[in-house]
């Protein structure tokens, strides 16, 4: 039997919400071992003079915690 734990980070990118995503599992794979899946919670984008500067992303991340 296996048990996952969930954890919630907050990821931008100037680029697009599918970098905030990639560049998030990216480097909170540095510190979390074993992330199995990313659930993408809220979409947020930062507007300076009508444009888009900054996509944000609310990801929740699940990893099996090992014995």
């Amino acid at each position: 039997m296996s048990v996952a734990k969930v954890t919630e980070i907050i990821a931008a990118s100037t680029v697009s919400v599918e970098d905030a995503v990639r560049q998030g599992v990216k480097r909170a794979s540095k510190t979390i071992n074993g992330i199995q899946a990313v659930w993408v919670k809220d979409i947020k984008a930062a507007v300076a003079e009508g444009d888009i500067t900054e996509w944000r992303c609310t990801l929740k991340l699940t990893f099996v915690i090992k014995d």
